[in-house]
């Protein structure tokens, strides 16, 4: 069945057509992009010259929009545009275009598409030409050779001798060749379609630079969502906690102030009621800001402040922490708040007795892994804790991995670059990454 559908396949079909196409469109491409820059070129000591070059440009990044749609509806190749066309702050205007156009990187990557693909394409139309019309026209032999005045074969000699193949074993052969032909050539087309997807992704995608910003971009939405919903957190902690409790605070010792001549002990009650409340609001208000950034995180760093969470954790948990130095502020503090997150859902939903919790520094990235004996299947759903966890890390570079089968247990590890608190950094190094030590 393999060697069936790898020579008869639907997907054989589609990339075989793919590399006939090749051929027409590529001698297209290629002699508008050579004869447009030509032509530009050499008109570029006059007037025309800049705009000419911008409307080849232009069309080629036309011709690439085909090519990409031809690739996604043959080869099954799905590749993003490449970054829009954009005038420096905004301009408009004829000049403002032109400059947009030369001055973009998709534009010439479209072209350097345009003028690389005929040879390529040349291969292709040449390989299925002679592996369709050799295997098919061989494979179906039999059913056409006999209305043949001459029947092909092997001549020898000038006297027209050799080998006619008129009788059945010879037909069987023929068409036994136009088989393994067509299976060799499915392994073929194949191989083309591989080539053909990677010259599309390259080349007509968007640059490793364009995704790069688009990622950062990304990134950079999600911190400033993370952000707001962490100011409109804090904002409604201190409407309805500390400002309530301080609101209900002040009227009650406005009564007591109105008692104080007329009921002295009643007033005392109500002032000592009110010291209760001060303390209540204090110990929010600690709490609150414990939250935003503890005190002893940035005294005496991550060991005495996990050790810290780690109490408040309804779980015993136990801590191996082995790093020489501190990390930056900043990817301390993402380190201690996926810590506390964590330890929270360990504490709410695990049913575990135990939870592990270990750091440690491998080269230029912070790792951290929290292991619980508890029921497991803890899973990234949309728009849940572990998600959203995962999409801050995300921002910042760094990875999450859940390893979480139903019936424990459960073992996630968190990935953040390694940042000095002088402000060097490292990238990811070769053979680094998740898992454990």
């Amino acid at each position: 069945m393999t060697v069936l559908r790898l020579t008869f396949g639907a997907r054989t079909w589609r990339e075989g057509l793919y590399a006939l196409l090749n051929l027409p469109l590529a001698l297209a491409g290629f002699v508008s992009a050579f004869a447009g820059l030509a032509v530009s070129g050499a008109l570029l000591i006059t007037f025309v010259g800049l705009p000419l070059m911008a409307l080849v440009l232009l069309f080629l990044r036309g011709f690439g929009s085909l090519e990409r749609g031809r690739a996604r509806l043959l080869l099954g190749q799905r590749v993003p545009p490449p970054d829009p066309l954009r005038t420096r702050d905004g301009k408009a205007g004829l000049l403002a275009w032109i400059g947009a156009v030369l001055r973009n990187n998709a534009s010439w990557r479209a072209t350097a598409y345009a003028l690389v693909h005929l040879p390529w394409a040349i291969v292709t139309f040449t390989v299925m030409a002679v592996v369709w019309a050799g295997g098919f026209g061989a494979l179906s032999y039999p059913l056409w050779f006999w209305a043949l005045d001459e029947k092909p074969g092997i001549n020898v000699g000038d006297e027209g001798g050799g080998w006619v193949w008129d009788n059945p074993l010879e037909v069987a052969m023929v068409a036994a060749v136009g088989l393994l032909l067509l299976v060799a050539g499915g392994a073929l087309i194949r191989g083309m379609a591989a080539v053909d997807r990677a010259l599309v992704a390259a080349l007509l995608g968007p640059s490793s630079a364009a995704a790069r910003v688009w990622q950062l971009e990304e990134d950079r939405s999600v911190v400033v969502d993370t952000s707001a919903a962490d100011l409109r957190r804090i904002e409604r902690d201190l409407h309805d906690g500390a400002q309530a409790r301080l609101v209900a605070l002040a009227m009650d010792l406005g009564l007591a102030k109105e008692k104080l001549t007329q009921d002295p002990e009643a007033a005392a009650r109500m002032v000592d009621e009110a010291h209760g409340e001060i303390k209540l609001a204090l110990q929010e208000l600690r709490d609150l800001a414990r939250g935003i950034h503890p005190a002893v995180l940035t005294d005496r760093g991550l060991g005495p402040a996990l050790s810290a969470v780690a109490t408040r954790c309804t779980v015993p948990v136990t801590i191996d922490i082995d790093l020489d130095q501190r990390p930056a502020p900043a990817i301390e503090g993402i380190a201690y708040f996926t810590t506390s997150e964590l330890l929270q859902n360990i504490s709410k939903h695990s049913n575990a007795h135990h939870a592990h919790l270990e750091i440690w520094r491998t080269h230029h990235r912070l790792m951290l892994q929290i292991t619980d004996d508890g029921q497991g299947g803890a899973t990234p759903t949309p728009n849940s804790g572990l998600a959203g966890l995962a999409e801050r890390l995300t921002a910042v570079d760094g990875l999450l991995a859940i390893d979480s089968p139903h019936g424990g247990p459960t073992t996630i590890t968190a990935e953040l670059p390694w940042r000095d608190r002088d402000g060097s950094a490292g990238g990811r190094p070769p053979g680094g990454g998740l898992g454990p030590r």
